[in-house]
């Protein structure tokens, strides 16, 4: 039995109260319904993982695209579908709301907002700027009906601003201006996990591995994290594959296809979502 948008947003607010969980971040339907035949309890969409599945780099996907690719992942699964909103579409505050209130509307469970400018010399927006566009992603998701989580991200540490400090102050801000969930992609080391979980508690914080890591799950969890998402990271290891496939096929072999998942299994699993 499908679970309703309303289901699906309690179902993860219930996930960010206690524990840690796995966020893994799908980019197409197929993705996402055999990460949920895995039984994760909630997945995420990936803003770059996205737009390379449409010959695009990040972030120079259309607001318009990624609403539609929200709205066709809200419906491929019935687990709740927490979206990378990148910086929210929008040349000023109100400009963000109303972006916001269109991304509501697709079903998702929650959605971040980055402080990300696109701009290599000034990469992020003063940290007055930027907790104004976040109150106004917060009001937005109130008017709506306010089940829709809020996460704020401090993107330093991915923009080239490897400040701590002002990472910490940034989440702060983020938190009191409204956010559920805080965010800083790039921190890596144990004490700045441990840094960032203790200045935003009792809030819960996401931690990103998008790569090999020495940590597991159950370690992230000792250290206070709550969930742990992936980014690109699947995107990227599917590429890989297929990037290795296709240069040995332009090198007339054929040896790429060694690790290709059987069709049969494939045909398998989707059959069984019909």
């Amino acid at each position: 039995m499908s679970r309703t948008v309303a289901e699906k947003r309690a179902a993860f607010r219930t996930l960010h109260a206690s524990g840690c969980f796995m966020l893994p971040n799908p980019w197409d339907v197929g993705s996402a319904r055999y990460l949920a035949s895995l039984g994760f309890s909630a997945i995420a969409t990936t803003s770059a993982g996205f737009a390379w599945s449409t010959g695009h780099a990040d972030n120079h996907v259309t607001r318009e695209s990624i609403l539609g690719h929200l709205r066709v992942m809200v419906e491929a699964t019935d687990l709740p579908v927490n979206a990378d909103f990148e910086n929210g579409f929008g040349e000023d505050p109100g400009g963000v709301a109303e972006s916001v209130k269109l991304a509501v509307a697709t079903g998702v469970a929650g959605l971040s907002i980055e402080d990300s400018t696109g701009d290599p010399k000034a990469p992020q927006f003063p940290i007055e700027v930027a907790v104004e566009r976040l109150k106004a992603a917060r009001h937005a998701i109130d008017e709506c009906g306010g089940d829709t989580l809020l996460i704020g991200r401090a993107e330093n540490f991915f923009v080239g601003v490897s400040d701590l400090d002002d990472t910490i102050s940034r989440l702060k801000a983020y938190a009191a201006a409204g956010a559920d969930c805080l965010y800083a992609p790039g921190i890596q080391t144990r004490e700045q996990i441990e840094a960032v979980v203790a200045a935003v508690a009792p809030k819960p914080v996401n931690v990103l591995v998008g790569s090999t890591s020495d940590f597991t799950q159950e370690e992230l969890a000792a250290l206070g994290v709550r969930r742990i998402s992936v980014g690109g990271g699947l995107a990227r290891a599917a590429w890989g594959g297929f990037m290795r496939a296709a240069q040995a096929l332009a090198k007339g072999r054929f040896d790429g296809f060694t690790d290709a998942a059987p069709g049969k299994q494939l045909n398998a699993m989707f059959l069984g979502d019909e």
